[in-house]
């Protein structure tokens, strides 16, 4: 039981860090004038501050990040903790950025671009020192990272969804890194998903503050880098690992898809992910929220634990869930346009 103290107090200290640095940054938003307007790509209906999860943001550097250092792995040397933190650091500062002045794509992209390269050559050093072949897999692992970072930008669009989505992935990756006996890890995961619920008190519906691309940014690249870990424990956990970001990629995987098809700019904002079209079509925040909740603890969490149990099926059982999720989603986006066009004035 011993094991457990500094677990749960790593995790308080997330949750109360999280909760007065929200707190803060509601009251500098408001005064600051950093407030999201509704609009035509909008998917709410009052002008609401945003840059809430600056909180989660300091609670992961200063709870999540020094946990890291007591693993005994490599990869979790001080120095690759300094360079995942810097490189966090480096996400959360250009979205903080953007946050009070849209910057362009260019500049937003290239530091994504290379703090996700920062954060694949310190995972990959410690193996390539014997093997130096595995240096070919940075630039595909960057690129993985960095669309981790833009597609849960993209999915933070209505109240509570990347918050309950972040705090289910964390807690289901501390589950897996508990089953590999990673007392570290789990310990920087709980205290991520403390700060992700300290900052959810205040973004349920209706959400009084917004994430913003400080925290959206920061948690794709922080769940990117949490998964990476893992699947360095053991190979097979990889898939578990998808099966739990089942929602949230097949979404984002599909609706990207959609748009570069269709010849648009897939960059640009937008109201076409299947969340969208939800809020669109009727349904509110909560409502919506509450199906993408289903879909983790019905669907993704049951097939993660059997994926987790029985690892010689665990591609065939991830590969399920994704071609299911991807009827769903298409069922469900049909459904969502029927309704929206039937009734005008949702559109």
């Amino acid at each position: 039981m011993g094991e457990y103290v500094p677990i749960l107090v790593t995790a308080a200290c997330g949750f109360l860090i999280s909760v007065l640095i929200v707190a803060a940054s509601l009251v500098y938003a408001r005064r600051r004038g950093l407030l999201d307007l509704p609009g035509q790509r909008r998917s709410h209906t009052q002008p609401t501050p945003r840059g809430g999860g600056l909180g989660i943001v300091v609670a992961v550097l200063f709870c999540a990040m020094p946990a890291l250092a007591f693993r005994s792995q490599p990869t979790s040397s001080p120095g690759t903790v300094v360079v995942l933190a810097l490189s966090l650091l480096a996400v959360a500062a250009v979205g903080w950025r953007d946050d009070h002045a849209p910057l362009p794509v260019l500049p937003r992209i290239s530091v994504h671009l290379l703090a996700s390269l920062a954060v694949g050559a310190v995972l990959l050093y410690p193996a390539a020192q014997s093997d130096p072949s595995l240096w070919v897999w940075l630039v595909p692992i960057a690129i993985i990272f960095a669309g981790s970072i833009n597609s849960h930008n993209f999915m933070d669009g209505i109240d509570a969804l990347l918050g309950l989505q972040a705090l289910f992935l964390l807690v289901g990756y501390a589950l897996l890194a508990h089953a590999s006996a990673d007392v570290a890890l789990v310990a920087a995961m709980l205290a991520s998903a403390a700060a992700c619920f300290g900052f959810l008190l205040f973004n349920r519906p209706p959400a009084r503050i917004f994430m913003g691309d400080v925290g959206s940014g920061t948690l794709g690249l922080l769940i990117a880098t949490f998964a990476a870990l893992l699947v360095q424990h053991t190979f097979e956990l990889l898939w578990p690992c998808l099966i739990l970001s089942s929602a949230f990629l097949v979404d984002a995987g599909l609706t990207l898809l959609a748009r570069i098809l269709a010849g648009k700019r897939w960059y640009t904002a937008h109201r076409e992910h299947l969340y969208q079209w939800m809020v669109r079509a009727g349904f509110s925040h909560a409502r919506t929220d509450a199906m993408y909740l289903l879909w983790n603890l019905i669907i993704a969490a049951p097939a993660a634990w059997a994926a987790l149990h029985w690892p010689a099926f665990g591609l065939a059982v991830c590969a399920a869930v994704y071609a299911f999720a991807c009827v769903v989603w298409c069922a469900g986006k049909r459904a969502c346009l029927t309704a929206v066009r039937s009734t005008p004035r949702a559109a």
